[in-house]
């Protein structure tokens, strides 16, 4: 008997095992799952990563950046001691300010009026006012007060120096980013501590904890979690803000290669020097703060991701693995009948 040409071809068609049940929709299971087709995300993909290759070729082939120029200035002398500054200014800066930060932060949340009212118009006032304005300011600090003494209020002067010697340029550019940083410190500190749940302090009360115990114990290790990625981003912006004390003739980085290309007339390679070190100080900071974040998480995560230094051991210790297995020579088993 023979085929007509349509059965044919749907015997055929049919797979060598028989025919297929068609899939159950009420049965998960036996459907068939497609991915997601997403043309639109990779045409995005395509074309973010065209702009950077045109970006990098950019900068490897355009003369006008002076590689050259940038590699016989980034490792200078006189760059190397101005970014030495710089990081003096910033660690100033951040300990001082975030230390009179903290006592603003607790002024605020006292009971008493008089510290409110006073921590609250510090923050008011310093956050109003420009860094560079008080920088100068602070630098012009000598020409109203041309005297700085201790003795009695409002009464006799005991000891007394003169302004200039005893605040200097340097001492100027502390005093002004820390008074500066204190009332951002002062807000960052503060939300921390009352991110803290209360029912916890008065549960130490009711302990008997002493109240500085209880801030130092429970307050604080618990307040950094909140504390620590703003107050982070706040130093990393303290770091790049030391550049505004240029107005004051201190040799800090940006000052110094203004300096420099101001004399030799190489603009861009000497802006990219800068760029180049501010990129790496701040990505220095950024890997602390990670790890300090870490630190002061274990609390509250007690099993945290690995860290990019364990990641790397760990796959470095697979590659190992890997390549010992397939050095290892395979043995072939022998069955109990084999004479061999």
């Amino acid at each position: 008997m023979e085929l007509s040409t349509g059965t044919a071809r749907a015997a055929a068609a049919l797979p060598p095992d028989g025919p297929r049940a068609l899939p159950d929709p009420d049965d998960p299971a036996s459907l068939t799952v497609v991915p997601a087709r997403r043309p639109a995300r990779w045409a995005a993909a395509v074309a973010v990563i065209v702009l950077v290759a045109q970006f990098v070729h950019g900068l490897a082939t355009n003369p006008v950046w002076e590689w050259g120029v940038f590699g016989d200035y980034i490792l200078s002398d006189t760059i190397v001691e101005a970014v030495w500054v710089t990081l003096q200014l910033t660690a100033y800066a951040t300990v001082l300010g975030f230390l009179l930060g903290t006592v603003l932060a607790f002024m605020r949340l006292s009971r008493s009026p008089v510290l409110q009212t006073v921590a609250w118009t510090y923050i008011w006032i310093f956050r109003s006012i420009p860094m560079i304005v008080q920088l100068v300011f602070w630098f012009n600090l000598s020409a109203l007060y041309e005297e700085l003494g201790v003795g009695i209020p409002f009464g006799p002067v005991f000891w007394s120096v003169d302004s200039n010697s005893l605040i200097g340029t340097i001492g100027a550019a502390v005093i002004g980013l820390t008074l500066h940083q204190a009332a951002y410190a002062a807000e960052i500190v503060r939300g921390g501590v009352i991110s803290v749940d209360h029912g916890q302090l008065e549960a130490a009360a009711a302990l008997g904890v002493p109240r500085l115990r209880q801030i130092r114990r429970i307050v604080l290790p618990q307040a950094m979690r909140a504390i620590l990625p703003t107050a982070g981003n706040e130093i990393i912006g303290l770091l790049k803000g030391t550049s505004v004390v240029y107005v004051m003739a201190i040799g800090e980085l940006f000052y110094q290669v203004q300096v420099v290309y101001g004399r030799n007339g190489r603009v861009v390679p000497l802006l990219l020097v800068a760029t180049a070190w501010y990129v790496v100080l701040t990505s220095l900071l950024s890997v602390a703060q990670y790890y300090v974040e870490r630190h002061f998480a274990r609390g509250a995560d007690r099993t945290p991701p690995p860290t990019p230094l364990q990641r790397a051991r760990s796959f470095a210790h697979g590659l190992r693995t890997t390549a010992a297995r397939r050095d290892r020579s395979v043995v072939p088993l022998r069955t109990p009948g084999d004479s061999r």
